[in-house]
């Protein structure tokens, strides 16, 4: 694993600091409500895609590149190893959803299209610890849950597994953002 994370830029005994975790907080609290949103508008799409959409695209925009959230909610720049980290996160997150969500396009299956997306997102969180700290690994996992429960047992609805989903990304996005140790430090 080392040697890995070597070839991604970690030096060994680098010291991480998770300067960050208000940007995400900020992020996850705007995602979380977009999805409970689309779930409520869903429709025959069950988490309405057009909202999603616009919604992903606006909160991208807005968290991650105004310079005013970063200079207010940011405390410094990712290393080259966590910037590395983020990109196979997010590589990782899009190459999962098509592995279980890509299929159920054919029947138009949307709940099942996008429990896959969620569990995705859950398990992209793992590898965002690197970026943002062991909290990451705590958000993942009732993520990775209520998308698992609703995969196996079809007779929830997944109204409330859009609800839970954006409830739980609200929560963590809070705490994320009222972090009162951003520089935590892993070795």
């Amino acid at each position: 694993m080392e040697v890995l994370f070597s070839k991604i830029g970690y030096s060994k005994g680098q010291k991480l600091t998770f300067l960050n975790k208000r940007l995400c907080g900020l992020w996850l609290i705007w995602i979380g409500f977009i999805i409970i949103f689309g779930t409520i508008i869903g429709g025959k799409y069950v988490l309405n895609p057009f909202i999603f959409g616009i919604g992903y695209v606006l909160g991208m925009s807005i968290m991650f590149h105004s310079t005013l959230l970063k200079k207010k909610f940011s405390y410094g720049q990712n290393t080259k190893f966590q910037t590395n980290m983020g990109n196979i996160s997010i590589i990782s997150m899009f190459v999962l959803m098509s592995l279980f969500s890509g299929r159920y396009f054919a029947t138009n299956n949307f709940r099942l299209i996008w429990l896959g997306a969620l569990l995705a997102t859950g398990i992209h969180f793992i590898p965002f610890s690197f970026v943002h700290g062991k909290l990451s690994l705590f958000l993942s996992i009732p993520l990775i849950i209520n998308a698992l429960t609703g995969m196996i047992d079809l007779n929830i609805s997944f109204y409330y597994l859009g609800i839970i989903d954006g409830l739980i990304k609200v929560l963590f996005g809070v705490i994320f953002f009222m972090s009162i140790r951003p520089k935590e430090i892993i070795e």
